[in-house]
């Protein structure tokens, strides 16, 4: 027998989101969801900000500058 080496394009579900073979029953939700709060500090900058600091980087660098001037003091 021959088993052909092309694999049938998945069938999705009505709204195209998740295909039948993800079976996530079995799934914990928010497993590590603790874990993850723990180590991560998620701020959300108003628009003006961002578009002067696009990236955590540049954000980061700033704060520690104004850290360094006395500008601010670290919680």
């Amino acid at each position: 027998m021959n088993k052909s080496t092309e694999r049938p394009e998945p069938e999705r579900t009505a709204d195209g989101d998740v295909l039948p073979e993800y079976d996530f029953r079995a799934g914990v939700r928010g497993k590590y969801a603790a874990r993850y709060a723990e180590r991560t500090n998620v701020v959300v900058l108003e628009p003006d900000v961002a578009k002067a600091f696009p990236t955590a980087s540049d954000v980061n660098r700033a704060l520690r500058r104004l850290l360094a001037t006395g500008g601010a003091e670290p919680s």
